[in-house]
């Protein structure tokens, strides 16, 4: 199976998701929410994810999470990455009352495409100080792509995590996961990176990039968004329309592309210093806002 074919399925079998201008997403990937070890590479940035995601809910916006959100390669449970990072869970949980919680999978949580395995282990979570099951993400669904699609214009983004153009560590992921168990993540603690990861293998993020955006331009240059590699790409109109997140595990810092006013950016949250030398949690713009029916393909 090619990657074309990979991503041809994703998109065919997209949720659609209507939108207009004046609509809000907010758009994180490639989380990678562990269980708080030395292994955990989110639990450097989680303070400043929840702050940001925070933000966003109370500024109405819709979060979509590309994939990778949870590190279920490292990880054999999930309860053990809910028990480290609850009050991020309890914040998402809010999104999803309020069906404003859109989910992806990607290869790092490739289990969630099981809608058994999802019900199981995500519906409910073992609260120990009521001894009692507690509702967590009761009927959410995990997709392979999600399609916005916009009211007035028709015009669609395409949003995937984009390991489909990955063929490794979409076709044999289960031995990425155990590799990465019982190998990568002891030398992982002491500093030494995965190779099978593209974000850390440049040679192969490029590869991954130049199918991705060969199938965006057999298909009318289709706006698509995904994640997967931890590179933010942001192109200008006119250009190919691929575009990526980044991810929630760069140093000190997390990058998320925001859709509002029909207008889309890429920002970066991050600590930076005040003059009286305190610290702070800061939103940074780093490309856009560009309007969105600029890379509309006549």
């Amino acid at each position: 199976m090619s990657s074309k074919t990979r991503l041809d399925r994703a998109y065919a079998t997209a949720k659609i998701i209507d939108f207009d201008d004046s609509s809000k997403f907010i758009l994180f990937s490639d989380c990678h929410r562990g269980d708080n070890s030395f292994a955990d590479d989110f639990a450097n940035n989680r303070n400043i994810y929840f702050h940001a995601l925070k933000h966003y809910y109370k500024e109405g916006f819709q979060y979509c999470e590309l994939g990778d959100g949870d590190e279920l390669w490292e990880n054999i449970s999930f309860s053990a990455i809910l028990n480290a990072h609850k009050n991020v869970f309890m914040l998402m949980k809010l999104f999803h009352k309020a069906n404003r919680l859109h989910m992806i999978w990607g290869n790092h949580d490739m289990v969630y495409r099981n809608p058994d395995y999802v019900k199981k282990h995500l519906s409910t979570y073992f609260d120990a100080k009521t001894g009692e099951d507690v509702e967590l993400f009761r009927n959410i669904t995990y997709h392979e792509g999600i399609v916005l699609k916009h009211r007035k214009t028709a015009q669609e983004l395409f949003l995937t995590h984009g390991h489909q153009a990955d063929w490794w560590n979409f076709l044999f992921w289960k031995w990425s996961r155990f590799m990465v168990r019982v190998l990568w993540k002891p030398l992982n603690v002491m500093g030494i990176a995965d190779p099978t990861s593209p974000a850390k293998n440049y040679k192969g993020l490029i590869k991954i990039e130049r199918r991705t955006k060969k199938w965006i331009s057999q298909n009318n240059n289709l706006l698509t968004i995904v994640g997967h590699t931890h590179r933010p790409r942001f192109p200008e109109p006119g250009d190919i329309a691929f575009f990526n997140d980044g991810s929630c595990v760069h140093p000190r810092s997390i990058t998320g592309i925001e859709i509002e006013n029909g207008e889309i950016a890429l920002v970066k949250w991050h600590i930076a210093t005040k003059e009286d030398g305190t610290l702070q949690i800061v939103r940074t713009l780093l490309e856009g806002p560009v309007k969105l029916s600029l890379y509309i393909t006549e």
